[in-house]
């Protein structure tokens, strides 16, 4: 091996290049026409345009990517994880290419990326299963018997599928159509494979995941474990290691398991066997198969602080042939000796929003030093409504889990994340619950409505939105009153800043006397001093910009001042009309009313359907001229590999349908004008 073409995307291509550069090898990336200009490409040796912009049309090409490999000279694939990566096709298609293939074989591949014929596997190795359908199939009409032989509630999984995609719980028969359409068509756009299968559900267990490394001479090991439990729409949110549910001897009954099913199948590199606990068994140690990863994990940073271990680094020697030089019990020493390991996923989506996915320009990106950050992100890029809506992974290691909590919901406040909306504070406040540091709950823990609600902005921040806005001037509002760019000289200035707040237009009053700023928002009055506004240096600066009256331009930096005799300090971003504020975990969104007409200020009218996302549309359920009732659905975009479902906000007649199928479309576009009784 000397030229490695990672076949993915973002901040796995990143990490990957970082373990293969160390050992010497050039690096090989490769990119659609939506990340013709992502970070990603920059820690490469090459880059390689594959064209597309959707995953069909460019990740998910077997076609494309190895293309790529032969112009670029690469002699192996990485596939990553996500995409080809567990594709038994690709898998085989680069072998026959003469290509090494960083991976397990064509035969492993083929039984374990069939649900269906893994469990089956589990079962002859004496592992537990849930009962559940023998074959994966996309005949949904067959689907459908198959569910009310097997009763309630179900699992229905995307055979090809991980991540999370094409999975749906059924509780009744009533949502088994829908839930059946909706994991057949999503697990067809992000894997190019709709069939599924079916399972009994556990309605409270627990998600366990093991580890394991096997050579092509026969030695193989596992890791420890992983706690995945921590889920939303059946993606993982926050993964630890060691799990605050297993003991050494429950472990070492997993790691068994997981050896036993990886040994059966001749298995080599890099995989992850998952199981399900069931919290509600009398029985400590009552687990159930699940299935197995046949590739890099995205969780795999925490394991690699327990055991101090380059896990890509060791998926490329054994792919180049060497042997596993690492001991079982060496390894479960290390893994039970090794502190604490906590991951959370920081995704583009907003949880005021039942987590809807985002798609944006990210203005301002500054994670925390003192957190593992695997991303590939930069300030100003633009966040696709393509792909996952994943932006990075933040990791801490502590000696134990209270302070690996708290090194994290810390690290989480500190980490700058400004310019579109995202789960960073949310992440903050599930580290920082009672339920989740106590160490006890289940699958469960996000699926409450109610559960873990954003704290409300906090009032000061509307007060220095409205003093930065209205008093510092800034490049494209020449046309503010010449008082406004001479204030401090005055000595005393006083104006309203109208705000766009949570969609509502608000009035402050700001006024200016000496040093002393003081802003009223209703019955709310704050004195503000000491301001100090600090802006990310440009290009060709070396140190930030301090000045206690700056001249403001668009940007990006923070502010330090006195509110009402208290310090604090926030970070910024402004752009256009939005001026975004970041504060420990919450963060707000102001629009400043004065740069937008009266036209634009009452668009938002009740009588349209607006896509709420980047997206496309996949389907369309209804026509001009048509009735709805309310909550009908009326249409179906795809952002982000998943489904969301656009209904009708009352009963209503269709006055005319504005795009068809397969049209891309923009946050906010009309795409459905209604006739309201």
């Amino acid at each position: 091996m000397h030229t490695l073409l990672i076949a993915n995307r973002g901040e796995i291509v990143v990490r990957i290049a970082r373990s293969a550069k160390a050992m010497g090898l050039q690096t090989v990336a490769v990119f659609s026409e939506a990340d013709h200009d992502a970070p990603y490409l920059s820690h490469c040796d090459h880059a390689v345009a594959i064209g597309g912009s959707s995953a069909a049309d460019s990740y998910l090409s077997i076609e494309k990517i190895l293309r790529a490999a032969q112009a670029s000279g690469a002699d192996s694939i990485h596939p990553g994880y996500g995409f080809l990566s567990e594709n038994p096709e690709f898998a085989e298609a680069v072998i026959h290419a003469g290509l090494v293939w960083v991976g397990p074989s064509v035969a492993a591949m083929r039984i374990m990326a069939d649900k269906a014929q893994a469990r089956a596997q589990a079962k002859r190795c004496g592992i537990p299963v849930l009962a559940g359908t023998g074959t994966a199939s996309d005949d949904l009409q067959k689907l459908v018997h198959d569910a009310e032989a097997l009763g309630w509630p179900i699992m229905i999984k995307a055979s090809a599928g991980g991540g999370g995609r094409g999975i749906r719980l059924v509780q009744e028969r009533s949502e088994l159509q829908r839930a059946l359409e909706g994991a057949h068509q999503e697990a067809k756009a992000a894997f190019g494979d709709g069939r599924l299968l079916l399972e009994r559900a556990l309605l409270s267990p627990r998600h366990i995941e093991i580890q394991i490394m096997a050579d092509a001479h026969g030695r193989i090991i596992h890791l420890g474990e992983r706690d995945c439990t921590v889920q939303r729409r059946h993606q993982k949110l926050i993964e630890e290691a060691p799990s605050p549910a297993v003991n050494p001897a429950l472990r070492r009954q997993l790691g068994d398991a997981a050896l036993a099913l990886a040994h059966s199948v001749g298995y080599v590199g890099l995989g992850t066997v998952e199981f399900l606990l069931d919290t509600a068994s009398t029985q400590d140690s009552a687990f159930f198969f699940i299935e197995m990863n046949t590739r890099l994990q995205v969780e795999h940073p925490v394991t690699e602080a327990l055991v101090a271990e380059d896990l890509v680094r060791w998926q490329l020697r054994i792919a180049a042939g060497e042997s596993l030089t690492l001991e079982q019990d060496a390894m479960l020493e290390r893994f039970e000796q090794g502190g604490h390991a906590i991951e959370a996923r920081l995704c583009a989506e907003d949880p005021a929003k039942d987590h809807l996915p985002q798609s944006d320009k990210l203005r301002y990106w500054l994670p925390a030093p003192e957190l593992r950050c695997d991303a590939a992100l930069v300030s100003g890029q633009w966040v696709s409504p393509n792909y996952d809506s994943m932006l990075a992974k933040l990791i801490s290691h502590a000696p134990t889990r209270d302070r690996a909590i708290q090194q994290l919901a810390d690290g989480l406040d500190r980490t700058v994340c400004l310019g579109l909306v995202n789960n960073r504070g949310y992440l903050a406040q599930v580290l920082r619950s009672a339920t989740f540091n106590s160490g006890v709950f289940d699958t469960t823990l996000l699926h409450a409505s109610d559960a873990f609600k954003l704290a409300a902005t906090p009032p000061m921040l509307p007060a220095l939105a409205a003093l930065i806005i209205g008093c510092l001037p800034r490049d494209g509002m020449r046309d503010c009153p010449d008082s406004w760019w001479n204030w401090r000289s005055s000595g005393h200035f006083s104006t309203t800043v109208p705000l766009g707040i949570d969609d509502n237009r608000q009035s402050l009053q700001v006024t200016v006397a000496g040093d002393t700023f003081t802003i009223i928002h209703g019955a709310r009055k704050f004195s503000i001093d000491t301001l100090q506004v600090l802006m990310e240096p440009s290009a060709d600066q070396t140190s930030l910009l301090r000045t206690t009256l700056p001249v403001y331009v668009e940007g990006r930096g923070s502010i330090q001042c006195r509110i009402d005799g208290k310090p604090i300090k926030v970070f910024f971003s402004w752009a256009g009309d939005t001026f975004w504020l970041q504060y420990h975990d919450t963060q707000a969104r102001f629009i400043d009313q004065r740069l937008q007409s009266s036209a634009a200020q009452t668009s938002h009218a009740g009588n349209t359907i607006r896509a709420p996302m980047h997206g496309r549309i996949s389907q369309i359920c209804v026509q001009d001229n048509g009735s709805v009732s309310n909550g009908q659905l009326v249409v179906i975009m795809e952002a982000m590999k998943m489904e969301h479902h656009l209904l009708a906000p009352s009963d209503a007649q269709i006055e005319h349908v504005r795009v068809r199928i397969g049209d891309q479309v923009s946050s906010g576009q009309v795409l459905i004008t209604l006739q309201l009784p």
